[in-house]
C-alpha cells in the first residue's frame, strides 16, 4: 500500500527529473533567427555609423524590370543562375562586325556577375511595374530632343547633331561629370566608390569621373536657391545606422550617363533622398528616391546592394587622348558642308 508521504516523495522525484530535462532540452536546442546573435555595426571613434571603405555597386540587375517579366517582383534561383551564366557567356570577345571598327575589349569592363541578393528583377523597388515612371509632356519633349540628337544610344558619344561647338556635347563625353543620379547607378565599368569619415562630414568619392561629394552633417542649410551645381548640394543626417542625404540645386543642363536609360535628366527642380545603411560586414544597402515633377509623372525608388572590396581605385584619366570631340565636331563640319542633295 502507498502511503501519502511516499506519493508525495515520487510526485517530487518525477516534477524534479522533468525540469531537468527541459533545461538539457532548452540548452542543446539550435539556435533560431530570433534567437540568434545579432549583428551589430561597427562605429567610427566619434560614435557615427562607419561607413568607411571601397565599395562597389556592379550587378547584372537592370534598372527597370524587362517588360516580358510583367508583374514578377524575384527571380527564382534557377533563373537567377541562368541569368548570370548567361551574362558569364556574354563576357567573350567575338569580332565587331563588318564596317565596325570595334570598342572597348572585356578587359575593359566591369558590369558585375551576379544578380542582387534579393533577386529582385529590377533595381527600382518603387514604382509597381519596376520600371521608370511615364514622362511629363515636359519630359517628353526634352527625351525626344535629346534621342535627335545624341542618338538610340544617348552616351553623347554618336548621334545626328547639330554639334555646332563643344557646348553641344554629352558632359559625359567632355568627361565633366556623370551627374546625380547616374552616377550612383550601375554602370559598364568602374563601379566603385570609396568612403570616408571625419566628425561632422562624409566624403564620397566615385572612381568615374574621379568625382568627391562633401556632405556635411552638422546641419547647416542647402545653399542659396539661385547656386546651381552639377551633383546638386548635399545635406546628411543620421537616423539610426541610416546616413540620410537630402540633395537640392542642380543645374539645369540635361546629364546623360554611361549604361543607364537616356531618360534621366537633371533640372533645377530635382531633388534626391539617399539611404546609406550598412546591413553587414560587407554591404551597404544604398537607397535613392528620385523626385522630379518636370520629368517625371512621380516619385521613384531603387535599391542597390554596395559591396565591400579591395580595391584600389583606379585613376580615371578621361581626357588623355580623348579625340571624341574632335572627331564629333569635324563630322558635323563634314555634314555641314556635304552637298544637300547626297554624293554624287
Amino acid at each position: 500500500m502507498i502511503t501519502p508521504r511516499l506519493a508525495l516523495r515520487g510526485s517530487l522525484a518525477v516534477m524534479i527529473l522533468l525540469v531537468l530535462l527541459a533545461g538539457l532540452a532548452i540548452a542543446q536546442a539550435p539556435k533560431t533567427a530570433g534567437t540568434a546573435k545579432k549583428w551589430t555595426p561597427p562605429h567610427t571613434p566619434w560614435g557615427d555609423p562607419d561607413l568607411q571603405g571601397i565599395w562597389s555597386n556592379a550587378t547584372i540587375t537592370p534598372i527597370e524590370r524587362p517588360k516580358e517579366l510583367g508583374e514578377k517582383e524575384f527571380l527564382t534561383d534557377d533563373q537567377a543562375a541562368e541569368l548570370e551564366a548567361r551574362a558569364a557567356q556574354s563576357r567573350v570577345d567575338g569580332p565587331p562586325t563588318k564596317g565596325d571598327p570595334g570598342t572597348y575589349n572585356q578587359f575593359w569592363f566591369e558590369r558585375g556577375t551576379k544578380v542582387v541578393p534579393t533577386k529582385r528583377t529590377s533595381l527600382i523597388v518603387d514604382t509597381p511595374d519596376g520600371r521608370l515612371p511615364p514622362l511629363t509632356p515636359d519630359g517628353q519633349r526634352r527625351d525626344q530632343e535629346r534621342f535627335r540628337r545624341l542618338g538610340p544610344g544617348a552616351v553623347g558619344s554618336s548621334g545626328n547633331g547639330p554639334f555646332d561647338s563643344w557646348e553641344d556635347i554629352s558632359v559625359v563625353t567632355r568627361c565633366i561629370t556623370r551627374g546625380l543620379p547616374n552616377a550612383m547607378l550601375p554602370g559598364a565599368y568602374n563601379n566603385n566608390f570609396q568612403i570616408v569619415q571625419s566628425p561632422g562630414f562624409v566624403a564620397l568619392f566615385s572612381e568615374m569621373m574621379h568625382e568627391t561629394r562633401i556632405i556635411s552633417l552638422d546641419g547647416r542649410s542647402h545653399i542659396d536657391a539661385g547656386i546651381h551645381q552639377w551633383m546638386g548640394d548635399s545635406r546628411g543626417h543620421w537616423e539610426g545606422n541610416s546616413l540620410v542625404v537630402d540633395v537640392t540645386n542642380f543645374r539645369d543642363n540635361d546629364v546623360t550617363g554611361f549604361g543607364v536609360p537616356y531618360r534621366f535628366s537633371e533640372t533645377s527642380h530635382l531633388h534626391l533622398v539617399e539611404r546609406f545603411t550598412r546591413i553587414d560586414t560587407d554591404i551597404i544597402n544604398y537607397e535613392i528616391t528620385v523626385d522630379d515633377p518636370t520629368t517625371f509623372t512621380r516619385p521613384w525608388t531603387a535599391s542597390i546592394p554596395m559591396v565591400k572590396s579591395d580595391g584600389p581605385i583606379f585613376e580615371y584619366a578621361c581626357h588623355e587622348a580623348n579625340y571624341s570631340i574632335v572627331d564629333i565636331l569635324r563630322a558635323s563640319r563634314a555634314q555641314d558642308n556635304a552637298p544637300k542633295d547626297g554624293p554624287k
